[in-house]
């Protein structure tokens, strides 16, 4: 991980500037703003976009997930992949943590239907795991084979 740089300012300009300054890194965006999160897909040349799941509140009767059909079509069209967080899966609550694989299996069903790739992505060294367990992990969140086969290209 050390030629990657995660971002995660709230900034339009301060992270275009960023993004220009690191152009061999892989970069990795993560913002809790879904309209950000857009304007970065579609202007900027960013490798993972990181969805984040423990600050969303899901509507009655629909899911939350911080990735829909025009996100996913941005993503596929210029080759991002998007990322699962793995720390706020290990280290939630029992309450949240169904409400977050919820929302990460909502995703990988439209990652599916697009043909998007997927990334786990553990932030702190004490989350990481090996990639047969990230594997395993996709595959029993509901992953095909062709997706899991692809998880660990990026670490």
């Amino acid at each position: 991980m050390k030629n990657t740089l995660l971002i995660q300012e709230t900034d339009f300009n301060k992270i275009r500037k960023i993004i220009k300054e690191n152009p061999n890194k892989t970069i990795i965006f993560s913002s809790d703003n879904d309209e950000l999160n857009r304007k970065v897909l579609e202007k900027e040349k960013i490798n993972i976009l990181l969805l984040n799941q423990i600050h969303r509140k899901d509507k009655l009767k629909q899911r939350n997930s911080g990735l829909n059909l025009v996100l996913a079509k941005l993503a596929k069209k210029r080759g991002i992949s998007i990322g699962i967080n793995l720390d706020e899966i290990i280290e939630s609550k029992e309450n949240n943590k169904k409400d977050i694989l919820a929302r990460v299996k909502q995703n990988i069903k439209i990652c599916n239907k697009y043909k998007i790739n997927m990334e786990f992505i553990a932030l702190k060294d004490k989350n990481k795991r090996d990639s047969y367990d990230l594997k395993s992990l996709g595959l029993v969140l509901g992953m095909p084979t062709n997706m899991t086969s692809q998880i660990g290209k990026f670490f």
